[in-house]
């Protein structure tokens, strides 16, 4: 696994946080707009058209506003899988390769090409588990 970002934000306040893979045409966005937060899969430049995206959290209903949180994002080894992990839990994960993204509350709807219009599956331990080991 690579730790490609470590930081730390206040939910609630404007934040951006983007971290491309290095050997591929891809990369991710986490953004909290003051609102909502969101984890977004992107295309490299030029353009960074977002691929999909993946609801993490209403600012409005965060038990944890106020207070400093840690925000990481790491990738596989392979830069196929990259995962949002806030206070070091897991929110989201995007599989470059099979062009699909997990939240934990499978939000918003799966549509487009890059989820190839299958239903979004909500993201569980037993499922990031599986994810990551390769299974």
């Amino acid at each position: 696994m690579i730790l490609e970002l470590e930081d730390t934000f206040f939910v609630g306040e404007d934040t951006f946080f983007d971290s491309v893979a290095p050997t591929s045409s891809h990369g991710v966005v986490f953004e909290d707009d003051g609102n909502t937060g969101y984890f977004y899969a992107i295309g490299k430049l030029p353009g960074q058209e977002i691929l999909d995206a993946l609801h993490i959290y209403d600012v409005e209903n965060v038990t944890e506003k106020g207070r400093q949180c840690s925000i990481n994002i790491v990738w596989t080894n392979d830069w196929q899988f990259a995962s949002l992990l806030i206070n070091n839990y897991c929110h989201a994960i995007f599989d470059f390769k099979n062009k699909t993204g997990y939240s934990r509350n499978a939000f918003p709807p799966a549509k487009g090409k890059w989820q190839n219009n299958k239903e979004r599956v909500e993201l569980t331990d037993d499922l990031l588990e599986e994810l990551l080991s390769g299974k």
